[in-house]
């Protein structure tokens, strides 16, 4: 029995992308009829797709699909939430975790629609200031809660593999509304999550 995966890309879209990776590897001086990049352009036009398919999702409406009346009035924290996004100056990798907290309103969600709520504008190009700010705010709209925090603790290849060169640099960026801005909520926040 041989291994077959099954997987489901637009077929126009992979072989426009395929074309253009196919001149990419030329342009920068290898020859994509080598045996081991025959199959790159496709493999890359395939794996573009996927780490962008944040943009054929709506947030909101995961959130939406898993909201619950509940009394529950006390923070609500998922951290260590696994991050993979692309650098939209470079289209490299950064990767790390995310916090996200909130306090209910009389609404909860599903907890898993968080970590699908970080996939969704992870899977697009982005900048980490931006991606913590539509993280907060999806959240801020689908629950309507009194607060919601964000954490994004992140390492940008764009920073490690070229340009400066720093490997062991990492980048946090935080957003919050709500109840959240008070001093003593954010810091209950903040010691839950170090």
């Amino acid at each position: 029995m041989s291994y077959k995966k099954k997987e489901t890309y637009d077929t126009k879209s992979t072989d426009s992308i395929k074309r253009h990776y196919r001149s990419i590897i030329k342009t920068v001086g290898e020859n994509p009829k080598r045996e081991g990049l025959l199959k790159t352009p496709e493999r890359a036009a395939k794996a573009i797709q996927f780490l962008t398919q944040g943009y054929d999702q709506d947030p909101i409406q995961i959130m939406k699909n898993a909201i619950f009346n509940e009394g529950h009035n006390n923070m609500v924290l998922v951290k260590d939430i696994e991050l993979y996004s692309l650098c939209e100056h470079h289209i490299l990798p950064f990767f790390g975790k995310v916090h996200v907290a909130y306090i209910p309103n009389g609404k909860i969600v599903g907890l898993s629609k968080i970590p699908r709520v970080v996939d969704v504008f992870a899977r697009r190009l982005q900048v980490q200031e931006r991606l913590t700010d539509q993280i907060l705010k999806c959240i801020d709209e689908a629950l309507e809660p009194l607060g919601v925090a964000v954490i994004i603790e992140a390492a940008h290849m764009c920073m490690m593999m070229r340009g400066v060169e720093k490997q062991n640099s990492s980048t946090t960026t935080s957003a919050f509304t709500g109840v959240f801005k008070e001093a003593e909520t954010r810091n209950e926040f903040l010691r839950l999550v170090s």
